[in-house]
């Protein structure tokens, strides 16, 4: 019988911060990565990397935020699903939706048929890959640039999970969140980053003015960023 290969791999935790110069400390963890497409196998990887974080951190509660958690909770918090109402249109669209939308490049954008897309599709679009170099977003009018790395996405997902409070009880049990399935590699913009970041936010009791970019720019950049894009400078991958 042929022996599984499975292999080491290293994925990021994010531990949201109460009492220290940042709000979110992102680490990496090596765990056993189990072989193959089948979700039992994605499961059971998972599993060790989560095996992995209560060991080294003392923490009895991860939440793990890809669809291949089985979790409902983590169902209801992926930015595919959760659904942000726009003050401007009064409309309800869901994160995903919302960032691709907004999205501005060098020849063209923001493709605001996105909004009424299946998520999924709005993330895949061939434009977004199509126009040039992304230079800024446009969120019904209101400009963001794409400095500080990760600010918009984290806005628009806090807002949208501080509007959802049916969410905040469990949230808030949570002392680590994951996402196997990111590859900071390819992207910076991860719910879970951001999901940690309102789990510290309303610890600290922060979310109060959230809601206005202004405020949340000026909170942003207040604290020290510990995300991705600072392992990728360190040379983790």
């Amino acid at each position: 019988m042929e022996q599984s290969k499975n292999a080491v791999e290293q994925k990021p935790v994010f531990m949201p911060r109460v009492n220290s110069d940042n709000l979110v400390k992102t680490d990496m963890v090596r765990f056993e990565r189990h072989v193959g497409f089948a979700s039992r196998q994605k499961k059971k990887s998972i599993n060790d990397l989560h095996q992995v974080i209560r060991k080294k951190y003392g923490f009895n509660n991860v939440l793990e935020l890809s669809s291949k958690s089985g979790n409902k909770l983590s169902f209801l918090l992926s930015p595919l699903s959760l659904q942000l109402t726009d003050e401007h249109s009064g409309g309800q669209y869901s994160v995903e939706n919302i960032f691709q939308a907004s999205k501005v490049f060098e020849q063209g954008g923001p493709y605001t048929d996105l909004l009424t897309a299946p998520p999924r599709q709005a993330k895949k679009d061939e434009r977004l890959h199509d126009s040039g170099q992304l230079i800024s977003y446009n969120d019904f009018g209101v400009e963001w640039g794409i400095e500080p790395l990760t600010a918009f996405y984290d806005w628009l997902y806090i807002n949208a999970l501080k509007q959802n409070s049916q969410l905040h009880e469990e949230v808030m049990q949570y002392q680590a969140f994951t996402d196997i399935e990111f590859n900071p590699k390819k992207s910076i913009h991860c719910a879970a980053y951001s999901l940690a970041m309102f789990v510290a936010l309303s610890k600290r009791e922060l979310l109060g003015n959230v809601e206005d970019p202004g405020t949340f720019y000026d909170l942003h950049t207040e604290f020290k960023l510990s995300n991705t894009e600072h392992l990728l400078e360190e040379g983790w991958f």
